[in-house]
């Protein structure tokens, strides 16, 4: 059965789609080319007319799931406020691939790496240009500073088992942006 240029970019697209949120939830050892084709609802074997092997797939789902993910149309402050949420810490699958990928893709390929290197890039372009109120010296400081501050709250408060800690690096981290980002 042929399929269409149109068809095989929107099967592209939902099996990297499909694959950052197990990804994100589970982890990339944690699942297989076939638990993504099967949750898309293709053959394992249509996998290799759009990736040369999983490391490939990752690689492309980092680059797939970091180019969505952007300060939308939110201010910089109602942005930190919605990424420092219980909603988004307890939703990993459709949460921010940064804080649900970043300290796995160190054992990933050169090319993983290299999609999470331009995935940051742009991050840090789009909080910069969300600070317009700041000497453009500062703005690329306080964007590093408060991007590494809002991934790593999230990352340890989904690690910890202790929800009144949780909600307290969300809480903190939250206001120590807001009192330096002015």
């Amino acid at each position: 059965m042929n399929v269409s240029r149109e068809q095989m970019a929107e099967n592209k697209r939902r099996i990297l789609d499909v694959a950052s949120r197990l990804f994100k939830d589970k982890g990339f050892e944690a699942v297989s080319v076939s638990e993504i084709m099967k949750a898309v609802g293709l053959t394992h074997g249509g996998f290799y007319g759009h990736f040369r092997s999983k490391d490939d797939l990752v690689a492309q789902t980092l680059a797939h799931a970091l180019a969505g993910d952007s300060l939308g149309n939110a201010d910089f402050s109602g942005f930190v406020r919605s990424y420092l949420a219980p909603r988004h810490r307890d939703n990993a699958s459709t949460g921010c691939p940064t804080a649900g990928l970043a300290a796995a893709v160190r054992h990933q390929t050169p090319a993983a790496k290299a999609a999470m290197t331009e995935g940051l890039r742009e991050q840090l372009s789009r909080i910069e240009n969300a600070l317009p109120e700041h000497e453009k010296a500062d703005r690329r400081r306080v964007a590093i500073g408060s991007w590494a501050a809002m991934v790593g709250a999230v990352i340890l408060a989904r690690a910890v088992d202790d929800p009144e800690l949780s909600d307290e690096v969300l809480d903190e981290t939250r206001a120590w942006i807001d009192s330096r980002v002015r």
